[in-house]
């Protein structure tokens, strides 16, 4: 539904907000949709100089995709179709032409992190919490780029102990590691620091900004593994626990894991 993406450019600012709160913000892949192009084409949204992307409410920033939405997954081929579109859509807001901000207030998994990780700057309130559950939830994985993407931000080591122990990192923590430059007392605060934030950038040169973030992405572009993993997606998504983790979630009970 067009209501589930609001958007709107105030000054010069793109505000792109997740809309499902009921939802806790999962995405369905109408929504995957619509946030990529406007991150991949922003000069055919209102042309801002800076996007803000936000969740609805204070519960969640986003708790990843919809998980009804994988009922239909059959075959290896709808495994590895799943993650081409996620990781186009990753691609698109890491390759936005223009500065992205990340305000997090709540749950910001799977997906949810993703997009948060994607985008170029990240700030958050004392409720956010950031992580891949999966472990505990879905027994999926996720893609070699996203793994990638993770070790380059927080380590190798960090992104084990988070997906092994399917913690959340809460608030405080993500800001000593580095996950977010900023954590602000409260919702408002949030939004009113990412507007004075994307305000000063939007006051800076643009070409400056596209250079240095494109620049960036070659490099982790570089050293990202050129193995694909395709296997790995196959192994997960096609698996017997994976059945079983959504059908536990969706029934609200605690799975029961054969490695199968």
């Amino acid at each position: 539904m067009d209501d589930e993406i609001l958007y709107a450019v105030e000054g010069g600012i793109g505000t792109i907000t997740l809309n499902r709160p009921q939802a806790r913000n999962a995405l369905t892949f109408a929504m995957y949709e619509r946030l990529a192009a406007i991150c991949a084409d922003p000069s055919a949204h209102g042309a801002p100089k800076v996007l803000i992307v936000t969740g609805a409410g204070e519960q969640a920033f986003a708790a990843g995709t919809d998980i009804a939405q994988f009922r239909a997954f059959a075959t290896p081929e709808d495994a590895l179709a799943y993650e081409d579109k996620i990781e186009a859509v990753i691609t698109a807001i890491e390759s936005c032409p223009i500065p992205t901000i990340a305000a997090i207030s709540g749950a910001a998994t799977g997906g949810g992190g993703s997009i948060a990780c994607a985008c170029d700057l990240r700030i958050a309130t004392g409720s956010a919490r950031f992580g891949y559950p999966i472990a505990r939830t879905l027994g999926n994985c996720l893609s070699m780029a996203n793994y990638a993407r993770l070790a380059a931000l927080l380590g190798p080591a960090r992104v084990k102990d988070i997906v092994f122990t399917a913690r959340l990192i809460e608030a405080q923590e993500g800001h000593r590691i580095g996950l977010y430059s900023e954590v602000l007392p409260d919702h408002a605060a949030l939004m009113a620091r990412a507007r004075d934030l994307a305000t000063t950038i939007a006051g800076h040169a643009p070409l400056t900004m596209r250079a240095t973030k494109e620049a960036l992405r070659r490099l982790a572009s570089a050293a990202a593994p050129a193995d694909g993993g395709d296997d790995l997606v196959v192994m997960c998504y096609t698996s017997a626990d994976f059945r079983e983790g959504m059908e536990a979630f969706l029934a609200k009970r605690a799975p029961r894991w054969q490695g199968r």
